[in-house]
């Protein structure tokens, strides 16, 4: 099993930066994948950026050239740097890996809310 664990979050102003962090614990052989995915009250969990093995990055529309993510495998953690923030951003950020060790898997974390406002 894995253990996905996120901090990180919190309440900032709008154009503000927080940086989110995603601990990865258990079987971490053969990941596939790591991203960050986000769920506003009332709307569907949307993926915000993705990193595969290789180290190719994905986001979504709505974040791109302001939230990087990132992987420190010597640390098992995950990084998502969210720079001039919207009020539009806030929502509860999830955690989420892929691996194929008994075949495609998927695992999240608890989540951690960010609330960007005045």
């Amino acid at each position: 099993q894995v253990q996905l664990v996120e901090s990180g979050g919190g309440r900032v102003q709008p154009g503000g930066s927080l940086r989110l962090s995603c601990a990865a614990s258990g079987s971490t052989r053969n990941i596939l994948s790591m991203g960050w995915y986000r769920q506003a009250p009332g709307k569907q969990r949307e993926l915000v950026a993705t990193i595969t093995n290789s180290g190719s990055t994905n986001y979504a529309d709505s974040v791109k050239g302001r939230f990087t993510i990132s992987r420190d495998n010597a640390k098992n953690t995950m990084y998502l740097q969210m720079n001039s923030l919207k009020p539009e951003d806030t929502a509860v950020y999830y955690c989420n890996l892929k691996r194929n060790l008994w075949g495609t898997e998927n695992f999240w974390g608890q989540g951690t809310q960010v609330t960007v406002s005045s």
